[in-house]
């Protein structure tokens, strides 16, 4: 019977060896040539490019595109040029939100999550709530930002100055209270895609560990600090990582809202890379600054990578 078993194996054996030795080793390079043509044509030709572009005064009206080498990174760091004090003052207030709106942005969700991983009332309908705002394009949130902190018209100020008989205050047109209206927009804007990320990563917790914590006597508090939070440890790389990475790329918001102002106070690194290029017309020094900022972006995000793994690592000892 065994015998008879391995004989009619055979056969079916020896005919997949020969439709897998049949096939033309062309054949799976054809099935990545679409995808190679695109990640060619959008990715690596832009970057080489743009390289390119960076050593050369180029000028897209002139012939000639006289080779500069490093120039224009140079002038990013020579004391006194414009593209030094305002690429590094825009850099610095990228790097203000970020570290104002990162912890808002992720605390503020799992927090949520926690709220709403519950089996409270009406539950799905203040998940719905909270994740609408994500689905609106960022030129509608800037103008509903905007109007809601208008210097004189603004539903904030009207509540400040006609209920609670306070001062208006021109968040508009101040240093330091412009970023409010672009913060608090961004966190009711995003906050929704991480908290469902943290509530589906909740979901795969098993709920036996909550019920003998519970049986333990363990306090919420207690739940949540040596059960959900080390469970999220790796949902909250990715959340952290990509958050950071979003915020670096601020653009629409400050646009729209504040238009960068006041004296810049507001403006972004990508507002200004995009001013230099086709505002003033320096298409090379607008690549220089953009290889310098996405280098920058490189370190930084191989350092959070490193930092958070390594507490991984750790807690799995």
């Amino acid at each position: 019977m065994s015998d008879m078993t391995s004989n009619t194996a055979l056969p079916k054996k020896r005919s997949r060896k020969m439709t897998h030795n049949n096939t033309h080793p062309i054949v799976p390079w054809l099935y990545l040539l679409p995808h190679a043509i695109f990640f060619l044509g959008f990715i690596v030709f832009p970057v080489f490019y743009g390289l390119y572009i960076s050593m050369h005064r180029w000028d897209p009206l002139l012939e000639s595109q006289p080779f500069v080498g490093l120039e224009f990174y140079a002038n990013l760091f020579k004391a006194g040029t414009p593209q030094s004090e305002f690429f590094w003052k825009t850099f610095v207030n990228t790097t203000l939100f970020t570290v104002i709106s990162v912890p808002l942005l992720v605390g503020t969700s799992i927090g949520l999550a926690v709220l709403l991983f519950k089996p409270i009332f009406g539950r799905a309908f203040f998940r719905s709530i909270f994740f609408m705002p994500g689905i609106l394009s960022v030129s509608v949130m800037g103008i509903l930002w905007k109007w809601l902190f208008e210097n004189q018209s603004g539903l904030v100020n009207i509540i400040l100055t006609e209920y609670l008989k306070l001062p208006p205050i021109p968040f508009l047109t101040s240093e330091g209270w412009a970023w409010v209206p672009i913060v608090v927009g961004t966190v009711w804007w995003t906050i929704g895609f991480n908290m469902t990320l943290y509530l589906a990563a909740m979901n795969n917790i098993p709920k036996a560990i909550y019920e003998a914590a519970e049986l333990d006597g363990a306090t919420n508090w207690q739940q949540f600090r040596f059960i959900t939070w080390p469970n999220l440890s790796a949902t909250t790389l990715f959340v952290v990582v990509t958050t950071v990475l979003g915020s670096f790329q601020l653009f629409g918001q400050p646009q729209l809202i504040t238009g960068g102002g006041p004296t810049r106070s507001t403006q972004s690194v990508i507002m200004y890379i995009t001013e230099e290029a086709f505002s003033n017309n320096q298409f090379s020094s607008a690549a220089a600054m953009s290889f310098v900022f996405g280098v920058l972006m490189l370190v930084f995000t191989a350092f959070q990578f490193w930092l958070q793994t390594r507490d991984l690592r750790k807690g799995k000892k």
